[in-house]
């Protein structure tokens, strides 16, 4: 009996103890949110520090890479628009044919938002550094193919993407928008 009441005096004040980490860590997460440039800035350097561990630790070239296409998988999601916009295509053909065609503005919603982008993208690298840690998980690699298959990966899904974004003519990058300041 008593140390079922043990038990779970201890479990509760794990559950506390896990909140409140859990509340000041969202507060943080909050409090930085409307810090772009820096928070890129930081994921930026913790990066090169990485790639610093990997290039003078001369391993974790798969944990490295594993890094680089989890990036790469977020970028994509990133620069991708949160609704099909092949099905949205094919519904403004059938109104076309109908001959009522609609000039509304759609916004552009991207799949992943910029603060989720950067977060899991953070969260990654630091789970990589924390990896490289541990020498059982510097498996060895000949570390020239993995860089030469991200690289083709790399550019052939950008070019993909690049023409997947001419075909439905939506820009994911805010730069060359025309910009309204609101009037005083």
């Amino acid at each position: 009996m008593e140390s079922d009441l043990g038990e779970q005096v201890s479990s509760n004040s794990v559950i506390a103890f896990v909140h409140k980490y859990k509340n000041l860590y969202q507060f943080y997460l909050d409090k930085c949110t409307p810090y772009v440039k820096e928070r890129w800035a930081a994921e930026l350097g913790l990066l090169v520090l990485f790639i610093l561990r990997v290039v003078f630790g001369q391993g974790w070239y798969v944990v490295c890479y594993a890094l680089f296409i989890f990036l790469l998988n977020q970028f994509l999601a990133f620069l991708t628009p949160k609704f099909d916009v092949s099905l949205q295509q094919d519904e403004e053909n059938n109104e076309l044919e109908a001959g009522e065609k609609s000039d509304e503005f759609r916004p552009f919603i991207r799949r992943l938002p910029e603060f989720r982008f950067w977060h899991n993208c953070i969260r990654a690298t630091v789970l990589s550094m924390f990896l490289s840690l541990f020498r059982i998980l510097d498996i060895p690699v000949f570390w020239p193919i993995l860089l030469f298959y991200f690289i083709t990966l790399f550019f052939l899904t950008m070019r993909r993407q690049i023409q997947h974004m001419i075909k439905y003519r939506y820009i994911p990058i805010d730069i060359g928008k025309k910009r309204y300041k609101p009037q005083i």
